[in-house]
């Protein structure tokens, strides 16, 4: 690491080898950020090497966390770029994703510490303790991380309007689609719920006379979000209450008749 003036105050900047090795990223990686323009270092030292700033770097976190959730390099930049786009809302996301790891990483090293004195006693382990284990495991290393969804709406804007004011989702942005595009996304944490038009082959709850299925969401406080959801006038099918299986949840109705049900767990 080295250091550049700004503001008349020294701040630290990273040469693109340090700044590899630093993030377990390689020089040619942060050379093609650079090229597409994804990662344009913020200066260059007297010899003409490139410099990062602490801004590159908090830039280079939200490109590796989105990444991490999937989007592909040509849709990063148009998401960064998003004004509602939020760092603090990110990392929240990623703590909340790490800890849930962090936490199946020590069920997962419990078990295998209780297998391990088994078998130096010279104990077989319980199948029940290898099906626990191999749970764990499949939870800690899967591959499938998230899931999106599709919802077909005769208004995708106005659908969108509401989603974000009712039920307190965030606006995400379309890219690759082109200009005047009706398609529109939501995002609930981490869930991404395409907005479709309704056309041919795919329509609504309203229009077809009957509901076609639900979108379950995961919240905080389900009793803030149930009060919040009220107050902005949802239309509210199944009132907010404990259920037998342990989440406390309520259920809702969209304008266009798509059903929303947002719960938490009992404590």
């Amino acid at each position: 690491m080295t250091t550049t003036e700004a503001a008349g105050r020294p701040q630290p900047a990273w040469k693109v080898g340090a700044l590899a090795l630093a993030t377990g990223l390689t020089i040619r990686a942060l050379h093609y950020y650079e090229e597409i323009g994804l990662l344009v270092p913020s200066g260059r030292s007297a010899a003409g090497h490139r410099l990062y700033d602490a801004a590159d770097v908090a830039r280079l976190y939200r490109i590796s966390l989105l990444r991490r959730l999937g989007f592909p390099l040509d849709q990063v930049m148009s998401v960064l770029d998003d004004p509602q786009w939020e760092l603090a809302a990110a990392v929240s996301r990623h703590l909340e994703e790490t800890r849930h790891r962090a936490a199946s990483a020590a069920r997962l090293s419990a078990q295998l510490a209780g297998m391990a004195a088994e078998l130096a006693r010279q104990d077989i382990p319980s199948a029940e303790q290898l099906f626990s284990t191999l749970e764990e495991m499949t939870m800690l290393d899967a591959t499938i991380h998230s899931t999106a969804s599709m919802l077909a709406y005769d208004d995708t804007a106005a659908a969108q309007e509401y989603l974000v004011r009712v039920f307190g989702l965030t606006a995400a942005p379309t890219a690759g689609h082109t200009e005047g595009s009706t398609y529109r996304q939501v995002r609930a944490g981490t869930q991404v719920i395409g907005l479709h038009p309704v056309e041919e082959g795919m329509t609504s709850p309203r229009l077809a006379g009957a509901p076609t299925g639900m979108t379950i969401v995961t919240v905080d406080d389900v009793d803030a979000h149930y009060a919040r959801s009220v107050e902005a006038g949802a239309e509210i099918v199944d009132p907010l209450a404990d259920k037998d299986w342990g989440i406390r949840e309520y259920g809702a109705r969209d304008p266009q008749g798509h059903l929303w049900y947002f719960h938490a767990p009992l404590a």
